[in-house]
């Protein structure tokens, strides 16, 4: 027998049900003790050590629908691993089922139409290999170990943003696996306001198996970053408050203060531009001439270099995050960039750790409010702390640090933030706030699709009964 967690306590699990759950499932079945199960419960957060009971590895939606169903019977707490790139952990539970996406990788590009249909277990750099042969892309993260589906469930901010939207606003129908085991279409045209919720309400209604995305045509753009000296961080600062406002679609601008590999407290521009190369050099000059950078690293690139460009600033490790959206007008004076710079104590505990602000608005920005569950469109900026790539022994120092950080800049914050960004320690008002005027919404549709709370690992709606 193997003890479960689940949705109210534990529950022995027959060796027949194990043993007739895996023969039920095209992918393999891990337990405890198989080969792999480590792996398998391994996501890039390495602060997450959890040991699932059950994890189902599944090969396409016929076993997601198996998986469940065997949870449902027995009552398990369900997990949901997409991509794997998990700062929350929500993708591994103790005790309980995991489903893991992670081996449904399919791509299908359609060029003539300018779609992609993309398995939930694809990372943005599988994604990208796919389109990108195509002279094609969309809105999808800076990472490209991140997950697909995850970001793309909580909305999905990536380099595009500014000129195509989010990533969710580039999806136009998904099917999902619902809480009672019924496979769904979602679109526009059916089950329309299904379609809404997981455009930005995360997994919190059922396992997207399938998405549909639009693409856009893309092949280089300028991008990199200027490296400066922390002793010109208010410059830098300053001139990015100044210049982004301004910015065309094309540009999409970033602030890092960080240390750089050799020690040195350092402050960075981070850009996107994926317009003409000469108007990109055109907007990136008031920038270079703040002074000689440590480093000018902005030149054209490929896209897909782009997308990997800060991966080896982003390993597999110990990650916490603090972030909120920023308010246009409490950070216009100089109290902002003082608190900014008195408070980002670097050299921090780890050399990974950075704040990060980064550059909304354009295309995002115009899309109505109430089109998607993502509704924060109007928030010129959000700020991230990121406390990074730590040993367990200076854990406490590490979220100690992020904490306080993210403390001192409250005053300048609007009270939202970004679903996909919130830390593990996100308590119940954050995550409201997190979804803001959507909520009730929310919580409507969660009551029609999963009204007992079955996917409850994620920045969780509660249903209303």
């Amino acid at each position: 027998m193997l003890r479960a967690t689940t949705l109210s306590g534990f529950v022995e699990l027959q060796e027949r049900a194990i043993s007739d759950l895996r023969k039920r499932l095209s992918g393999p079945l891990v337990v405890c003790g198989d080969a792999g199960y480590d792996e398998a419960r391994t996501i890039w957060n390495r602060m997450i050590d959890r040991r699932p009971a059950l994890i189902a590895r599944c090969a396409g939606t016929d076993d997601v629908v198996t998986a469940l169903r065997f949870a449902r019977e027995h009552g398990l707490l369900i997990s949901v691993r997409g991509g794997g790139h998990n700062v929350t952990g929500n993708a591994v539970c103790d005790g309980g089922l995991m489903i893991d996406l992670s081996p449904m990788k399919s791509a299908r590009v359609d060029p003539r139409r300018r779609r992609m249909t993309a398995a939930p277990g694809l990372t943005w750099k599988d994604f990208d290999t796919a389109t990108l042969r195509h002279g094609l892309a969309t809105t999808g993260g800076i990472v490209s170990s991140t997950g697909v589906a995850g970001l793309t469930l909580g909305g999905g901010h990536g380099w595009l943003m500014r000129k195509h939207g989010l990533a969710c606003d580039n999806v136009s129908a998904v099917d999902v696996v619902v809480a009672d085991g019924r496979c769904l279409r979602a679109s526009a045209d059916e089950n329309p306001e299904l379609f809404w919720g997981v455009r930005g309400g995360g997994g919190n209604f059922g396992i997207v198996t399938s998405f549909e995305f639009q693409l856009h045509p893309l092949t280089t753009v300028l991008a990199g970053f200027l490296l400066f000296p922390r002793s010109q961080a208010r410059d830098v600062v300053d001139l990015f408050r100044e210049q982004a406002p301004r910015a065309p679609d094309d540009l999409t601008l970033g602030v890092l203060i960080t240390t750089w590999h050799d020690g040195r407290p350092v402050v960075a521009v981070v850009l996107c531009h994926s317009g003409a190369i000469e108007d990109g050099e055109r907007l990136v000059q008031p920038f270079r001439e703040l002074g000689t950078p440590i480093i000018d690293a902005v030149r054209p690139m490929a896209y897909a270099e782009l997308q990997t460009m800060f991966d080896a600033t982003n390993p597999p490790g110990a990650w916490y995050y603090k972030t909120g959206y920023l308010d246009g007008a409490a950070m216009e004076g100089d109290r902002f960039v003082e608190t900014l710079l008195q408070h980002c104590d670097f050299p921090s505990p780890s050399p990974l750790s950075r704040v990060y602000i980064e550059h909304l608005g354009g295309a995002m920005g115009r899309v109505p409010p109430d089109a998607t569950a993502f509704v924060h469109r109007k928030a010129p900026f959000d700020l991230i702390v990121i406390a990074g790539g730590f040993e367990a022994s200076a854990t406490e120092a590490n979220i100690g640090w992020a904490r306080d950080t993210s403390a001192a800049m409250r005053p300048f914050m609007s009270g939202a933030a970004y679903v996909n960004y919130l830390g593990a320690d996100a308590g119940a008002d954050a995550v409201k706030a997190a979804y803001g005027p959507a909520y009730d919404r929310l919580v409507k549709l969660k009551d029609t699709y999963d009204p007992e709370n079955v996917f409850r690992l994620n920045q969780n709606i509660k249903p209303s009964r």
